[in-house]
């Protein structure tokens, strides 16, 4: 029996270099370089953030968003415009718009007007928010959708222009389901806690369905469109049709921020599934965070989120520990991705779709 079972003894052996060679560890995750392709950097103050992103190994993507709760957009630009001139290297920035008003005349010419003045500025993209098919009206009270035809001009001349357009449509899948269906602990707490969001409160607003309908119609109008489907482009319950959706779109891709929740659920039920999808896909996914420093919150503080949240996230996608997160109750296991991949996902796909960011970096 010794001697039948010392050739499996030694291809085990001969075999754990290689495989431990394919893959990171914890240990390499200050090594590597990387990118968070999705953070809101407001404080005119970033010394903080800057010496743990250089410590970290972390290059940003800062997105301005046209969010009530977020400094007024002119603050918003000021500040992104300020940060990636003074660190190149290290922050890039996204651009966007107003979308109160667009039924005046000359609005679209008028907001490409403005947006060409951030792109000379060095913008590298242009975010397109939810308040777009969940909460902006027309003059008479309906509901304006991403696909609206009044906003084709604005979507013409992006596309013309071959800017980056970020889009971010609908909510995640949870918010059209009662709170006890809802599959991360965040979004139970924050649909409980904000009713007037909860969608599945609201059957008179569109379905889930209908928004992701509008953005996909919206593709189909502005096929030469560049499109990065932000947050998984909402389709992050389920990777079976986030792959359909890349499929029927070959030219999109989609960030991971603020939806990893929703991916170790599901790989908690089939862990291969999830891996087998990030290999597949590996050309079409960025990663992303999501964070940003609210008002209250010290820089110390964001500065020690950041961290957390990065270190853990990397946990995830490069190693095959089993640990807890605070989405989820029982504990999840890591994917444990191919280096090429992980070197994808964090680095080059957004390097790619950014070809203008980072310039003094390469």
């Amino acid at each position: 029996m010794r001697w039948i079972a010392l050739p499996a003894i030694l291809a085990a052996l001969i075999a754990a270099p290689s495989l431990a060679a394919d893959t990171y560890a914890m240990t390499d995750y200050e090594k590597v370089p990387k990118i968070d392709a999705h953070l809101h950097l407001h404080g005119t103050n970033q010394d903080a953030w800057l010496a743990l992103a250089r410590k970290d190994n972390f290059r940003a993507l800062t997105i301005n968003v046209d969010y009530p709760d977020f400094p007024p957009l002119a603050q918003q630009r000021k500040v992104a415009s300020a940060l990636a001139h003074q660190h190149p290297q290290q922050v890039a920035w996204v651009a966007t718009f107003a979308a109160d008003g667009f039924e005046r005349p000359g609005w679209s010419d008028a907001t490409l007007k403005d947006l060409d003045g951030a792109l000379k500025d060095g913008a590298v993209g242009v975010k397109v928010w939810k308040n777009i098919g969940m909460s902006l009206r027309d003059q008479q009270g309906r509901l304006v959708m991403v696909d609206d035809a009044r906003l084709s001009p604005l979507f013409n001349g992006l596309t013309q222009r071959g800017v980056m357009v970020l889009g971010h449509q609908g909510e995640p899948h949870n918010c059209w389901l009662p709170v006890e269906q809802m599959t991360v602990n965040n979004d139970r707490e924050y649909f409980k806690n904000h009713p007037a969001y909860h969608m599945y409160l609201h059957p008179e607003m569109p379905s889930y369905e209908q928004q992701m309908a509008a953005r996909d119609h919206l593709l189909a109008q502005h096929p030469k469109l560049r499109f990065t489907g932000v947050h998984l482009a909402s389709l992050e319950y389920d990777v079976v049709r986030i792959g359909r959706f890349l499929d029927a779109h070959p030219g999109v891709k989609l960030d991971v921020a603020a939806r990893i929740g929703q991916l170790q659920y599901q790989s908690q039920r089939d862990r291969e599934r999830v891996r087998a999808f990030f290999i597949k896909y590996q050309d079409r996914l960025m990663y992303g965070s999501d964070l940003a420093q609210s008002a209250e919150q010290s820089d110390a503080d964001f500065v020690t989120d950041m961290d957390t949240v990065w270190r853990r996230d990397w946990r995830y996608f490069v190693t095959a520990d089993s640990f807890v997160v605070p989405e989820l109750d029982k504990p999840v296991r890591g994917l444990a991705l191919p280096r090429k991949v992980v070197d994808k996902l964090y680095r080059n796909n957004a390097e790619k779709a950014f070809p203008q960011a980072w310039q003094q970096h390469k």
